[in-house]
Order: structure tokens, then sequence, then C-alpha cells
């Protein structure tokens, strides 16, 4: 998928459009993890659809609960998802950056070879 040391740096246009690819793959990524949490939260919790979506937005923007939480289940669920959140967003950040910090290094090889 990326070009290799040997090979030359990828023009700005590809770039660009691998720059476009993974910004949506991580919306996708953020779309399911949020609309887990609204599942979650709704037959978890009985909250309305609107008042899930709330509660998981806020855990997964890592502000906290909005709702107070009444059931087991309910606690059990908001703590996984606390902590899958915190995992989601690790990973939301990697394949956004991957592509710049990748044409930086690349970049920097490529300077390297020819100075050398």
């Amino acid at each position: 998928m990326y070009e290799r040391r040997h090979e030359p740096l990828l023009p700005t246009s590809a770039f660009l459009w691998r720059m476009a690819v993974h910004a949506l793959v991580a919306l996708v990524v953020l779309s399911v993890g949020l609309g887990s949490g609204v599942l979650g939260y709704h037959y978890t919790e009985r909250l309305s659809w609107l008042d899930s979506l709330l509660n998981a937005s806020m855990i997964l923007g890592g502000m906290g609960p909005v709702n107070a939480l009444q059931t087991r289940a309910g606690k059990i669920f908001a703590s996984c998802y606390a902590l899958f959140s915190g995992l989601l967003f690790l990973v939301f950040v990697g394949v956004l950056l991957a592509p710049a910090i990748h044409r930086y290094a690349h970049r920097f090889h490529l300077e390297q070879t020819e100075e050398g």
C-alpha cells in the first residue's frame, strides 16, 4: 500500500487521495464505534435514541456520561464502552496520521540516500 524506501516519493495528488481514503476509513471506524454505543445505551439503559446518542458521543469524545446509569447491565456496558472508546480514539488517530507520518519518514530516508 505504501511505497518502499527505494521508490520515489508519491505525487501530491496521489498522497491527498491516500489521505482521503484513510479519513474515510477512520470515519467508518468512528461510526461503528458510535453506533455500538448508541445501541448499547438504548438497550441496556432504555434511553431514548437521542439520549443514547448523546451519552455515546460524550463517552467517545472523552467527556463522560450525561445520564446517571440505573441498571447493572448499563453500568457494565458503560465501563466496557469507555475502555473501548479509549482504544478506538487511538486507532482513529493512527489511521488518520499514518499517511502523513509515512510520507515524512519516506522523504527523510530519500534525503539520507541522496546524501550518502
